[in-house]
């Protein structure tokens, strides 16, 4: 009769190890199926992407920073030009 019984847990250990394989198979089509949908989803927001949001980022900085200096330099040149006058 034990053989009876291990025979019966072995069978039902390897139904159970079956049942998880199964498992973990549905579980990674669902996140491939998923992950495929976000994808369709994010491309038709016509999002920006990280590197190109960083890059025009840094294009305004150094834009900014120019925009700066020039101001400062027209500014000189006013006051040298409105003491010049006086």
């Amino acid at each position: 009769m034990s053989t009876g019984t291990n025979r019966m847990l072995d069978e039902f250990a390897r139904l159970m190890t079956d049942a998880a394989g199964a498992a973990q198979g549905l579980r990674q089509e669902a996140e491939t199926a998923m992950r495929a949908q976000m994808e369709r989803f994010m491309n038709s927001m016509d999002l920006v992407k990280r590197e190109e949001f960083e890059a025009v980022r840094e294009m305004a900085i150094k834009a900014r920073d120019e925009n700066d200096a020039l101001k400062a330099r027209l500014d000189a040149l006013e006051a040298k030009l409105t003491s010049g006058q006086a």
